[in-house]
């Protein structure tokens, strides 16, 4: 656990670090929680966030000084890496990284005639980015899970991740998205590995192009979207990646794959239940 107090000790820090050029160029097989992803000390993935220039987007929201947490004592072998301003309390959290590596192979069903052999990704299993110095002000709602405003730091997140996927050698990255609107955020840089999943989201999207992103993401997340023939419209989360192998390429990038994606899109069709959603808006506090 590492605590990043002033310029000055960040400089008397970095002086300790492995020089950039030589950064995990040699790496440990010990295991424990001092090692993320059970190779890297946090040293290393100091220097990272350094050479990303994380430290001074935190700087520049006057989230300074850093305090850090790693922890891989969860099973199967998964990290959690957190960042605070300034002390561990949940309410000074700026990020929350639950991450592993491991293999991957999409359902046969929806393979379509590929060979698609088994993919190793970076796993994100939970993402939390936010800026603990700011509310939400009047007029302005959270997303569905959100506690405090967003950093506004994906491109650069994203970034960091391919990053360590390039370091480590995999395939790409997986994510699964928990809610509506984060597969919505995801899909600027990721694919539904299920062509019929991206379809489902194309549809959904492209049936209320006049309702905005937040208010949509509120009306799934309350249960109050319908399906063509009434039945609620529910979320059901499904693997995400960003491919970084010619192989997952080729197959997201296929014909058959967008004829997939698209015969799904066509043959869906959604509509919402706003009395539902004025009424469940209003007990959730949500500007309706």
């Amino acid at each position: 656990m590492k605590l990043i107090r002033s310029k000055e000790k960040l400089r008397a820090k970095e002086s300790l670090l492995i020089e950039e050029n030589e950064m995990f160029s040699v790496l440990t097989e010990k295991q424990g929680s001092s090692l993320f992803l059970g190779k890297y000390s946090l040293n290393q993935v100091v220097a990272v966030l350094r050479k990303k220039n994380l430290f001074k987007e935190a700087q520049k929201r006057k989230l300074w000084p850093l305090d850090f947490e790693m922890d891989s004592s969860q099973f199967p072998p998964l990290q959690r890496f957190q960042i605070f301003y300034k002390t561990k309390k949940p309410e000074n959290l700026i990020v929350d990284l639950k991450i592993r590596e491991g293999s991957f192979r999409p359902k046969d069903e929806i393979a379509l005639s590929f060979p698609i052999p088994e993919f190793r990704f970076l796993m994100l299993e939970w993402l939390t980015l936010q800026n603990p110095l700011l509310r939400f002000s009047h007029g302005k709602t959270p997303l569905p899970g959100q506690v405090y405003p967003g950093l506004n730091l994906g491109k650069k997140t994203m970034d960091i991740f391919t990053y360590l996927a390039r370091l480590n050698n995999d395939d790409g990255i997986l994510a699964f998205p928990a809610y509506f609107h984060n597969a919505l955020l995801f899909s600027r840089n990721f694919r539904f590995f299920n062509p019929e999943k991206k379809g489902e989201i194309l549809a959904v999207r492209r049936s209320f192009p006049d309702v905005s992103f937040k208010k949509l993401a509120w009306i799934v997340y309350l249960n109050c979207m319908r399906m063509e023939d009434g039945s609620t419209y529910e979320w059901k989360a499904e693997e995400q990646v960003y491919p970084m192998n010619k192989i997952l390429k080729n197959y997201l990038d296929s014909k058959e794959y967008k004829e997939k994606v698209g015969e799904a899109e066509r043959k869906q069709s959604y509509f919402i239940d706003w009395e539902c959603y004025r009424k469940k808006a209003r007990e959730a506090g949500v500007e309706s």
